[in-house]
Parts: structure tokens; sequence; C-alpha cells
């Protein structure tokens, strides 16, 4: 198995892209994930260690667009209702897809974009759920917060359907980019209700296309967040390996995305080895907080878990 370092982890500390490649060989990884952090000076110094640190995946949109102000994962969302929108981000996607092969990834990772719930008359939002799943105990059967999660889900379910359709038009439309250039495009799971595509919608998405150009991502992180507010309604999806490219391993210590190092969290690492040992990345991708020690600890314990 080998084990890949998101360079977010430092792309806003260490300025050169040799350097970034030296440190991740330094802690002991097999490669490399270009993260949306990613401004375009760095990467000379990525190719340039091509051979001693190969480059896996790319997490868009990377580089930063040299329109945007700085990296950010939903600057552009394919799945959107707004078509201005969607064929800004299919451009944009369509050049993520010919710089991953052009430095020899072969995954581009991508958040498609999000669902609104909210209502006419009602402002609602991941944000308020979590408000008041905090006020109900953090409790996931708390009655009041049950109430508000059930037309949440709802609303949620039913526009999530009505976007299916326009996301699937807009991957009919880049299919072409990605075989021809042989780059999967892998649809990441979030850690809000808003995110799309949701487990169910992402295996539905596999499913249609039967392609290898098509997949998911698993985040661990993300999907303990949606597990612990009682956001997931099908926890099987991960059950079948074949439809994920790979993953994030991001540990979240109770209920936020914390993207800490494997071990200084509560996720199950040791649950996940069977997906783990089938896919093509593992990525390890904690914050910029977290130090050279605990990222070593981390990348140990995972050796020893998946070994």
């Amino acid at each position: 198995m080998r084990l890949s370092l998101s360079t977010n982890w430092c792309n806003t500390r260490i300025a050169d892209g040799a350097a970034i490649a030296e440190k991740a060989l330094s802690l002991g990884f097999d490669e490399l994930e270009l993260g949306f952090r990613t401004p375009v000076e760095q990467v000379p110094g990525f190719k340039a260690m091509l051979e001693k640190i190969p480059v896996g995946s790319i997490h868009a949109f990377c580089p930063v667009p040299l329109c945007a102000p700085h990296g950010h994962p939903e600057l552009f969302q394919l799945a959107s209702f707004d078509p201005g929108e969607r064929a800004l981000a299919r451009a944009h996607i369509v050049n993520n897809i010919r710089f991953a092969s052009e430095i020899g990834a072969d995954t581009v990772v991508l958040h498609a974009g999000r669902v609104a719930f909210s209502s006419l008359f009602r402002v609602m939002d991941s944000a308020t759920l979590r408000t008041a799943f905090a006020k109900g105990g953090k409790k996931p059967d708390d009655a009041r917060y049950m109430r508000l999660l059930r037309k949440a889900r709802e609303m949620r379910r039913k526009r999530g359907r009505r976007l299916l359709d326009a996301f699937i038009v807009e991957l009919e439309a880049v299919a072409g980019h990605l075989e021809s250039a042989g780059v999967s495009l892998a649809f990441e799971n979030l850690p809000y209700l808003e995110g799309f595509p949701d487990e169910c919608e992402v295996a539905e998405i596999v499913s249609r296309f039967a392609s290898p150009s098509i997949r998911a991502w698993f985040d661990t992180g993300h999907h303990r967040v949606r597990r612990m507010h009682g956001w997931i309604e099908d926890d099987s999806f991960t059950a079948d390996a074949s439809i994920f490219a790979g993953m994030h391993l991001n540990d979240v210590v109770d209920y936020e995305d914390d993207h800490l190092a494997p071990g200084d969290g509560k996720v199950d690492f040791a649950a996940l080895a069977p997906l783990a040992k089938s896919v093509r990345h593992v990525v390890f991708e904690p914050n910029a907080s977290v130090s050279d020690d605990a990222l070593a600890r981390g990348l140990a314990l995972i050796r020893r878990i998946f070994a």
C-alpha cells in the first residue's frame, strides 16, 4: 500500500514545491496529493521531484486558478441549479483533468457542490442543525432535533433528485476528457447535510456511468461528522469498495471536521482497513497545525493497522 500526503498540510508554510516533496519523503510518504491550496508557482518544484515522489492525485481546484484570491475546494460547483455556475465549474474541471494527466496523477478529487434545504419561510442549513443538535445535548434521538432533521432530510432528498439529472448531463460533457486523459473524477463525501452527492446519490452516479473514470472518494473524518449528527441514511455504501478511487485519512475528535493526524481523534481506522486495502489512493490530509511528530506517529499507526 502506497501512502500519500496532501500538500494542503504545508502549501502555505513552505513556498517551494520541491521542498514540500522533500519534507514528505523525509516523513516516510510514498506519494503526494497536490491540494487545492497549491499555487502555480509551486508546480515546477513538484515536477522536478516526480522521479523521487510521484503525484498520485490532485484535489480540485489545483493549481489555484489565477482568477481566485486563494484556494478553496468549492470555488466552482458542478452540482448547481445555475447553468452558468455549472459551465464555469466544468471549464475548470477540464483544466484540472489536463493538469492531472500532465503531472502523472490518475485522479481528480472533487467537492461537487451543495443542495440547499431552506424553505421560503425558514432559513435552515447544517449550521442550524448543529445548533439544534447541541441544544439537544448532542443526542441524535433528541425529539426536537429529530423533527428538524426529518424536515431537512426530506427537502434535501427532493432537491437532490432534481439536481441529479442536471449533474449527470454535466458529467457526460466531461467524460470524454477523462477517458482520453486516463484520469478519474472522484466525488468526495462532505461534512454537511447539503453536500452533494450523498451516499446514495454517489452510488447511483457511479452505477449509471459504469466507468472507471467516474468514482467516489471517501473522507474518514467527513464520514464521522455526518454519522455523529445522524445525517447518513445509508451507511452501507462503504461495503462496496469498487466505487471508490481513494480515501482521505482525516481524524476527528467529536462532531467537527478537525483534520487531525490519525490516532489523535476517534475515527476507527481499523474498521476501515478493508476499504483502504482495496482503493488506489490512501491520502493523509492533516490541517496545517498538525506537527511533524504527530503526522509521523499517525503514519506509523496507519502502517501498523493497515499492514
